[in-house]
């Protein structure tokens, strides 16, 4: 058997997969919808990997990753745009819940939502009678749980605000890195 070339390790793999996958300014540029606001779309900012953007799209991408249950991807890069984040690393971080992690993760907001109503003295039944006759709120209270959702937008903040601190630690060690090297391969010379 021939080989076909070398294999590739599992952040090539992840980074070629990104690459081939994650939408381009070109692809926003061509598309007609959107010429309206390819000034806003466009912008070298929402592009371009920095040390704020790219925490901003991690902490986004966690927080609409777990809010929103359909539809991530979208409202990451909308979402992306007033605040000026990283559109690539906010759509990249919707990843996070997916059809492996979403059973266990909502049996964390369960156990989150239902902690929460504990503190405050409440359970889900007596939160239950009390919202019965309001709408959408009796639905999302007796359809949903109310501690899952409770304990959703929890996770979702919490979510947002690690994701952030990560992504910024993150690339302070990296670039850390990059001039420690960098200044070894000098001292050699």
């Amino acid at each position: 058997m021939a080989r076909r070339g070398p294999k590739l390790g599992l952040m090539a793999r992840f980074h070629a997969w990104a690459h081939r996958n994650l939408p381009t300014r070109d692809i926003f540029e061509s598309n007609r919808w959107l010429k309206p606001f390819a000034h806003r779309i466009l912008h070298s900012s929402l592009w371009r990997m920095t040390r704020r953007s790219v925490p901003r799209g991690v902490a986004l991408g966690m927080f609409t990753g777990i809010l929103i249950p359909m539809g991530q991807i979208p409202a990451s890069a909308v979402l992306a745009l007033p605040l000026r984040a990283n559109v690539p690393a906010a759509a990249l971080t919707t990843f996070f819940t997916n059809p492996f992690t979403t059973p266990f993760l909502l049996v964390l907001y369960y156990k989150v939502g239902t902690w929460v109503l504990q503190f405050f003295g409440t359970t889900a039944a007596e939160a239950n009678t009390a919202v019965a006759d309001a709408g959408w709120l009796h639905w999302l209270a007796n359809d949903v749980g109310l501690p899952t959702a409770i304990g959703m937008a929890i996770c979702a903040v919490v979510g947002g605000v690690l994701g952030y601190v990560v992504a910024a630690v993150g690339w302070r060690l990296w670039i850390a890195g990059k001039w420690r090297r960098r200044t070894h391969e000098r001292a050699e010379r």
